[in-house]
């Protein structure tokens, strides 16, 4: 297989595990089953990327992300091209893990569950002022996320470990962030469970994140490189 099919399998693979785990660990936080509440979830989370990017990030980048796509995009380091290639299996990915999860743990467990997992209190209330705060929420948890993949991943200077460095972070938004938004930090990860959902404050979603992804970016590029160019000068 050429380059860009092999990376969108790797796209397409780890976005599905993203958010068919993450999907679970929702549906299952309030039962018998999986009472761990905000904790197993965040670490359901953390722990799928932990793998997941150490397995994928040296065939795609492991982005599984609409905004990291874009954000990579806007500060040089991948083509539109590739961009649009991997947005688009990102986004049948995340439809179809939450798809698998709705079979596996049935329509009526999942019901609640998927309100919860595209929403947070902060979309819920369907005010232009909680969207905005909700906006914000998203923005400052993927700039966390975005800086994170730039400094660990995208930078060749990084100390490798980046699975556990995205996983980590990630685990740390859900922990601060979730009962706000429900910590997305993801277009693709609220775009699935809203196709069996809600689409209730859908942009935030969007906004947010790209927003947030696109800032972290260019704060790497402006500093970061610059910092390094002035050592090596």
């Amino acid at each position: 297989m050429s380059s860009l099919p092999r990376a969108c399998v790797s796209e397409f693979l780890g976005t599905f595990a993203l958010v068919l785990f993450g999907c679970l660990a929702i549906a299952l936080a309030g039962s018998e089953a999986g009472a761990f509440g905000t904790i197993g979830i965040a670490l359901a989370f953390g722990l799928v990327l932990l793998v997941f990017v150490n397995g994928c990030v040296y065939v795609s980048g492991a982005q599984f992300n609409p905004a990291v796509s874009i954000a990579l995009v806007l500060i040089g380091e991948q083509s539109a091209i590739r961009a649009t290639a991997f947005i688009a299996t990102q986004l049948v990915a995340a439809a179809s893990g939450v798809g698998t999860a709705v079979v596996l743990a049935g329509p009526d467990t999942m019901a609640t569950a998927l309100h919860g997992a595209s929403l947070g209190p902060l979309t819920l209330a369907g005010e232009s002022q909680n969207a905005i705060k909700g906006t914000i929420a998203e923005f400052l948890a993927t700039f966390a996320l975005m800086f994170v993949i730039c400094t660990c991943i995208v930078d060749k200077r990084a100390i490798r470990n980046p699975g556990l460095a995205v996983g980590g972070v990630v685990a740390a938004c859900v922990f601060v962030f979730g009962p706000l938004t429900g910590a997305s930090m993801n277009p693709a990860r609220s775009f699935g469970p809203a196709l069996y959902g809600h689409w209730d404050a859908h942009w935030v979603y969007w906004v947010g994140p790209i927003a947030g992804a696109a800032a972290a970016a260019f704060t790497w590029k402006l500093v970061w490189q610059v910092s390094d160019a002035t050592n090596t000068a």
